[in-house]
């Protein structure tokens, strides 16, 4: 669905009358897209929360440990996330500048069922990943109901709670209209912090590097 979003606006061309500058008209607003352009990033190319979820079913062993197979997919994984992005995002404002909608798709508006496909694939890319990044959640909960509340663990309790989130968390974000707000402030509140700022934290906390030192000031 990105290279349909990149090509499309390759064959529709740069906009008449397009602009490249500040899209709000206050220093105030300015200074919030920027934050919120941030989160954007943020969220998409946040991973490392799930990182461990992933290599927790990797098989490891003193000899032959997880983290370098894990390794070498986390970066052929941010490659393919990078190819899939950066073209979306330079050729998307190359074309329509401030006015580019958060959803290039919309900006698109035809051809209608090139549209429908990009949004196709858009629904099949959404329903693998929910799984990944859902299955801490939907782990905590049974837990819960198993731990505390006494529930039998089941196919049946593990099928109502999980259909349950996904429908309460469906309902949430049908009711806010402002989708591009929330990725920034997903982005900034919840990814950025496990993605960029705590493995930092623990890196620091692990090796104890020299205090101001290069390391400790990339961290």
């Amino acid at each position: 669905y990105s290279t349909i979003a990149w090509g499309a606006s390759v064959a529709k061309g740069v906009q008449p009358e397009v602009q490249y500058g500040y899209k709000a008209k206050t220093a105030a607003g300015t200074v919030f897209n920027f934050f919120s352009g941030l989160g954007d990033i943020a969220f998409a190319y946040a991973g490392h929360n799930v990182v461990l979820e992933i290599q927790a079913t990797i098989p490891s062993t003193p000899e032959k440990p997880s983290k370098g197979p894990m390794w070498k997919g986390v970066i052929v994984a941010y490659i393919v996330v990078a190819l899939c992005y950066f073209p979306v995002a330079l050729i998307g404002y190359w074309m329509f500048g401030n006015s580019i909608e958060d959803n290039i798709l919309i900006s698109l508006e035809k051809p209608a069922w090139l549209i429908a496909m990009a949004n196709i694939f858009v629904v099949i890319h959404v329903i693998g990943s929910y799984q990944i990044y859902a299955m801490p959640v939907f782990d905590m909960i049974e837990t819960v109901l198993v731990k505390k509340l006494n529930f039998r663990p089941s196919t049946t309790l593990r099928f109502f709670v999980r259909n349950f989130y996904v429908a309460f968390t469906m309902f949430i974000a049908i009711t806010f209209p402002f989708f591009g707000g929330l990725l920034g402030f997903f982005g900034g509140f919840a990814f950025a912090p496990t993605t960029y700022f705590l493995p930092c934290i623990i890196w620091l906390a692990i090796y104890k590097p020299k205090k101001f030192g290069l390391s400790w000031w990339t961290n």
